[in-house]
């Protein structure tokens, strides 16, 4: 019997000195919307799953590629609590009534430009004028981006051939089809490039803040679950700050989740994904900048998209960041 206790004693004792760990059952799940396809791009999310960071603030969070648009609707009406969403789609929702919040920048940025060969000689954009330019879709960011590079030069959309060509940017201007190509900053400048192509990219960020992608979830949510809005930003916050800090080994993590990246041609992503952080970079990491907020809506008002000036104040803030 003395053996029995003695036993039982030193066992209760490896439990107490054992580490302590969140039991699976008691995370709270998340499906985080991201709009797009598995890409090297979400890496902050992926470090942050898997270096335990979401685990780490109670939370069991999984990536859902789906659109944005939707995702937003659905935040809206309380049934999905967080979604990865840019700037313009939250100040266009709050316009249709929906009261959803951006809650943390993801992007510091705005990752839209427009790219052409150096040939094109496309170096500002009031170069922009007839030219012909690919554009994917005649909305979203990428639209957005181009109107703002065009008011930037006093140039209207009447001013330059729009040639709608979906997601075959980068092939257009290879085959020089067209002049010039709207697209995300890090992403076909770096395939052309590394086609041996060279070209010139002009910024959207260079010539006019806007608020590209962040953390946004709903009125609701700030009100009944503060504390679990500051535990989405604190992790991905984390997770950026790990994958700008250690790319490579972000980019190993990538692997697990985006299809044929280990099988790819990994140079290109790799620099894809150093472009990616350049875009997120900040001495703030988190923080909407106030005029870029404003920015973005006199964009969508003079391209008639808001019918009239929203709440910006009640469309984004600040005070769910980790403090300093």
């Amino acid at each position: 019997m003395k053996k029995l206790v003695l036993s039982l004693f030193l066992l209760s004792l490896l439990a107490a000195c054992a580490p302590q760990t969140t039991p699976t059952e008691a995370l709270v799940p998340v499906s985080l919307p991201v709009g797009y396809i598995p890409n090297v791009q979400f890496a902050p999310l992926y470090v942050a799953i898997e270096n335990g960071y979401f685990r780490e603030e109670g939370l069991d969070v999984t990536v859902d590629y789906s659109m944005e648009n939707d995702n937003l609707a659905l935040i809206g009406a309380g049934r999905l609590d967080f979604a990865i969403v840019s700037g313009e789609q939250v100040l266009l929702a709050r316009a249709q009534g929906l009261p959803v919040v951006y809650t943390a920048a993801w992007y510091q940025q705005y990752p839209v430009g427009v790219v052409a060969k150096q040939s094109a000689g496309i170096q500002t954009p009031a170069d922009l004028k007839g030219k012909k330019i690919a554009v994917p879709v005649l909305a979203g960011a990428s639209y957005i981006g181009l109107r703002a590079l065009l008011g930037a030069a006093g140039l209207q959309e009447g001013d330059v051939e729009l040639d709608v060509v979906g997601f075959t940017q980068a092939e257009m201007i290879a085959t020089d089809h067209d002049d010039a190509a709207v697209i995300y900053v890090a992403n076909e400048p770096v395939q052309l490039e590394a086609r041996g192509y060279a070209v010139d990219v002009l910024r959207v960020s260079d010539y006019l803040p806007m608020v590209g992608n962040g953390l946004t979830t709903s009125e609701q949510m700030l009100r009944d679950n503060p504390e679990r809005v500051r535990k989405m930003v604190r992790a991905l916050l984390r997770g950026i700050e790990a994958a700008a800090a250690d790319p490579d080994a972000a980019f190993e993590i990538c692997k697990k989740y985006v299809d044929n990246l280990a099988e790819g041609d990994q140079e290109i992503q790799r620099r894809v994904l150093a472009a990616s952080i350049e875009l997120w970079k900040s001495d703030r990491p988190g923080y909407s900048d106030p005029q870029a907020w404003e920015n973005m809506q006199a964009i969508l008002l003079e391209m008639g998209l808001l019918e009239a000036p929203v709440d910006l104040a009640a469309a984004y803030t600040n005070d769910y960041l980790p403090e300093k």
